[in-house]
């Protein structure tokens, strides 16, 4: 008698946003069906949804987020593209202002980012994962707690629009709710004891605004001045990014004592008073399309899953890892652990002791990675919240100084911290003998004076006529 097929897993997915999404496309090759709770409506188009404040900010998606992801999407990216998301070339394809000086831009692509609102970024995770088989989106649906025991979570009870509560049993609960995750109290309830927790917080505030740019984005570059922790004063920052629509993408921040204001006004003031005021000069020259928005949720918080025993639960993104948003890692950084998920469901059964346990670990990794990047620089700015900074923190700050200035005149300093910065590498790649002779050596040119721009860059900047090819 032919023994009788094991059921396909159930997983159940709290939150249907980038990180839910990724969860889905992540264990569906692996499941028997997938829940994704939502408590809002999501659109079937590129347009903002409620419940995503980020979606009116800047965002990059860099290249270790970008390839994680088309790994688990395939096409992704050309759906991205053909909506006229821009691709940025690393480093010619930027112009940018660090704490060792202007970058030059003659060298070969050592990384890439994908430039483009938040709205069509989501929108294409979600259209290719929603496609997928066994993949159900439960909208305006709030989750409201975890079902289970003091040793496994069995499933979480929903509240739905008219106010009728279910209780949705399943073999794994992904927690991808975000920085507002009210796992934690959910599991004190239940018994578990504290999840332990991390926070780091430089009280950096950033500001956001459109701009209907002066010319068109394709091909246009990032431009971005770095904040200097090692000046006096608050750090302040800025970039400029090429969006689809001929739009860009404009985001200003600062720390304590040193914040953007939601004034429209004084947007531009803002600008021109950073360390360089090229950021403002192009503004002069673009029309602002709305108005300014203003985030100060920005502390960096790691609640350690990795350490806790919590038999059919994980969570992904910012419910485990939430990182300062001004380094642009979080997409990334839950890209990456939804391809650990992935890889780590190939192998081993999701409803088997210790997955979850297993899973959370792997996720963690590349969590950790941007993690130490957000905070190695929040925690060096005055009047930082947490992060105490060791002596051996003091000297790779000083190591990684000494690279940043390198890197300004030399190929192999500024590919080790591109590969480290798009989360392509881990920073122990930085400790490699010829990256460590590059640090040594120093700068192997004198440093530019000013931005590196090319003729278009230029003729925009001053208002003349952009040249053409055969101009």
């Amino acid at each position: 008698m032919a023994a009788t097929p094991r059921p396909r897993p159930r997983v159940l997915i709290l939150g249907g946003g980038l990180s839910g999404t990724l969860a889905a496309a992540a264990l569906a090759p692996y499941s028997g069906s997938i829940d994704i709770v939502e408590r809002h409506a999501l659109p079937d188009t590129p347009q903002p949804r409620r419940g995503l404040p980020q979606a009116r900010h800047a965002h990059m998606l860099w290249s270790g987020g970008a390839d994680a992801i088309e790994s688990l999407l395939p096409g992704t990216t050309e759906m991205w593209l053909s909506a006229n998301a821009r691709r940025v070339s690393i480093p010619n394809g930027m112009i940018s202002f660090s704490p060792g000086g202007w970058y030059r831009r003659c060298w070969p692509e050592a990384q890439y980012l994908i430039s483009a609102s938040r709205d069509l970024i989501d929108w294409a995770v979600r259209a290719q994962a929603l496609a997928l088989p066994g993949v159900r989106l439960r909208s305006e649906a709030e989750p409201v707690r975890l079902l289970g025991t003091r040793t496994r979570i069995t499933g979480a009870a929903i509240r739905h629009k008219d106010g009728s509560e279910e209780s949705i049993e399943a073999d794994l609960i992904v927690d991808a709710t975000g920085r507002a995750s009210r796992a934690p109290s959910w599991l004190a309830e239940l018994g578990f004891p504290a999840v332990p927790e991390t926070i780091v917080d430089a009280g950096v505030t950033y500001a956001s605004r459109r701009y209907k740019a002066p010319v068109e984005t394709a091909g246009w570059p990032v431009i971005n001045v770095q904040a200097d922790a090692r000046l006096a004063g608050p750090g302040t920052a800025g970039s400029i990014l090429p969006i689809e629509g001929d739009e860009w993408m404009v985001v200003l921040s600062g720390t304590r004592g040193g914040e953007p204001t939601s004034e429209e006004a004084q947007f531009v003031t803002f600008a021109r008073q950073m360390r360089s005021p090229l950021i403002a000069e192009y503004l002069d020259r673009a029309t602002p399309l709305g108005p300014v928005s203003v985030t100060r949720n920005t502390t960096n918080r790691r609640r350690h899953y990795e350490k806790a025993h919590i038999e059919g639960f994980i969570a992904l993104g910012d419910s485990a890892t939430a990182l300062n948003p001004i380094y642009a890692h979080g997409m990334s950084a839950a890209a990456q652990g939804a391809r650990a998920l992935r890889d780590l469901a190939s192998k081993s059964d999701v409803t088997s002791k210790g997955f979850a346990r297993r899973a959370q670990r792997a996720i963690s990794r590349p969590a950790a990675a941007a993690w130490l990047l957000a905070v190695s620089q929040d925690a060096c700015f005055p009047h930082a919240v947490g992060g105490t900074r060791t002596w051996a923190d003091r000297l790779a700050t000083r190591y990684i100084n000494r690279l940043i200035t390198t890197s300004c005149s030399d190929f192999t300093a500024v590919e080790a911290l591109s590969d480290v910065m798009t989360l392509q590498t881990s920073g122990a790649s930085l400790a490699h003998p010829r990256v460590v002779l590059a640090a040594v050596r120093g700068p192997r040119l004198p440093p530019l004076s000013g931005p590196a721009l090319t003729p278009a860059e230029e003729a925009v900047l001053r208002g003349r006529p952009v040249p053409t090819a055969t101009s």
